[in-house]
């Protein structure tokens, strides 16, 4: 028996039940929307927060000569301690797998557009960067995914990559 030939054009495109096989017998993933998006962004930058908590509260005091608010060395410890953590999780675990902690937790993946395979750690470090421009025009970049074709915002497009269910 013979199949027709597979359809041409994006296989991301082609929006398919979770583990149905196309014609190449290879799962096609969906475009991820913009709320699991958003939601996996949220929890990967609330992973940073216990950190950030901890430098406030024992990092900081107040001078008993002048009354001024003071930073001390478990400041930097604790908030350098969280960026720490922060970029394995995006930058390495992210860019070796395409899934940070929060898009794990949401069932997304970071993948290129070209290869649909992570994209490292050095180009998901770049991402992150480019996201500069998603915020530059009143952040109308973050909102790109809401109406795009391929749901990327300015620096998906920038960096070649695409979030996928």
């Amino acid at each position: 028996m013979s199949y027709p030939p597979p359809p041409a054009g994006d296989p991301y495109s082609q929006q398919q039940a979770y583990g149905q096989q196309p014609y190449g017998g290879q799962p096609v993933a969906a475009y991820a929307g913009w709320g699991a998006r958003f939601g996996a962004y949220l929890i990967d930058s609330l992973i940073f927060a216990p950190f950030a908590i901890l430098a406030a509260v024992l990092g900081t005091g107040t001078d008993a000569a002048t009354g001024l608010p003071t930073i001390n060395a478990m400041y930097y410890v604790f908030y350098l301690l969280g960026l720490v953590v922060l970029g394995y999780n995006r930058w390495f675990q992210g860019g070796k797998t395409g899934q940070s902690w929060g898009r794990k937790a949401l069932g997304i993946k970071l993948v290129s557009e070209n290869t649909g395979q992570p994209i490292g750690a050095g180009n998901a470090f770049v991402r992150d960067l480019a996201h500069i421009l998603d915020a530059i025009p009143c952040y109308i970049g973050f909102l790109f995914p809401l109406w795009d074709a391929k749901k990327q915002t300015f620096s998906d497009k920038i960096c070649k990559t695409v979030v996928v269910r």
